[in-house]
């Protein structure tokens, strides 16, 4: 049943024609719900400005929002709840790719925003982020019962806070010196990958209504998914991808990061991307039995391919090179 409704929603052309629409409203959402106040300091207004006009895939909003109104959430609320979502998100990119943290010269095809406007700018910019993703967050929760509200608002604190994508990211650049077996790469991914992930899958559904069972599915769904994805980027990063990542590459083993395909094996890590994908399968299945409007996830294990077949292009393009040296 699973894979004949994914390629149900894939290739019919009304469903595909309705996701590329939801996106294109998410991301002009995006663009424009951080107005620049009158005033605005010129270099910070136009750090935000550069750092809108560039999106990126917009993957975590649209799959935020649809899971927000599968679970029943009305759509002006679903629309600020994933915008706040992306705003979050890019807020941890711009402070990922600064000197201190990546020292990333590369962001979705540019330079980074500390590459254009300086260190303080470009943290500025992730503050206001932040601030702004508050704000639409505080706004789709308004309205919810006490108890929903509560908790959901909990949930945020925790996968934002010292209990996850801080805590992850610390454990990140603590890595090297911590000391052999401080951290395992797969410790490290759920507190700074998983964290973002669940935020985009439980928490629209628990603001809701979704019942029980079905946040556990999607908490599973979570941990499965953002562990394969920090895997793929893994891979992106031992295999030299920046120009089809659109970021910087080759970063951890210079930095003393933590990256599974460096861990494991190149080969391991895709055996361990394909074997997280089969797991998370049989649970979007079970989900889908209990809900069906969230049968739409399915679809997304195909991005999943496509990434793991570009990079195993890439894997055969080197040992190409390496037998050609």
């Amino acid at each position: 049943m699973g894979n004949a409704k994914m390629r149900m929603e894939k290739n019919n052309p009304v469903l595909a024609d309705q996701a590329e629409r939801l996106r294109e409203k998410l991301e002009l959402a995006y663009q424009s719900g951080l107005p620049m106040q009158e005033g605005a300091e010129p270099h910070l207004a136009a750090a935000l400005s550069a750092t809108l006009r560039r999106p990126g895939s917009m993957v975590r909003a649209v799959l935020a929002h649809r899971v927000a109104t599968a679970s029943g959430l009305e759509e002006a609320r679903a629309e600020r709840l994933a915008v706040a979502l992306e705003y979050f998100h890019t807020a941890s990119l711009l402070f990922d790719d600064l000197p201190c943290m990546d020292d990333a010269k590369q962001r979705r095809g540019a330079p980074c925003v500390h590459e254009r406007f300086g260190e303080g700018t470009a943290i500025l910019a992730a503050l206001a982020l932040v601030n702004r993703g508050y704000g639409l967050l505080w706004r789709a929760v308004s309205g919810a019962a006490n108890e929903v509200a509560d908790r959901t608002l909990e949930y945020v604190e925790a996968q934002l806070g010292l209990a996850g994508l801080l805590n992850g990211q610390s454990q990140d650049l603590h890595f090297g010196r911590a000391g052999s077996g401080a951290y395992t790469p797969q410790q490290v991914a759920v507190g700074k990958t998983v964290s973002l992930i669940r935020l985009t899958l439980v928490m629209p559904a628990m603001l809701g209504g979704a019942s029980r069972r079905e946040t556990q599915l999607l908490e599973r769904i979570a941990m499965l998914w953002g562990l394969a994805y920090q895997t793929l980027d893994d891979l992106k990063d031992v295999l030299h991808q920046s120009g089809a990542a659109g970021k910087t590459a080759a970063r951890d083993a210079h930095l003393e990061r933590p990256n599974q395909a460096l861990a494991t094996g190149v080969d391991a890590a895709f055996d361990r991307v394909e074997t997280l994908m089969r797991l998370s399968d049989q649970t979007v299945t079970r989900l889908a039995e209990r809900r069906a409007e969230m049968s739409f996830l399915m679809g997304l294990r195909l991005e999943f391919d496509k990434e793991l077949a570009r990079l195993r292009e890439a894997q055969e393009m080197e040992a190409r090179l390496a037998l050609a040296s």
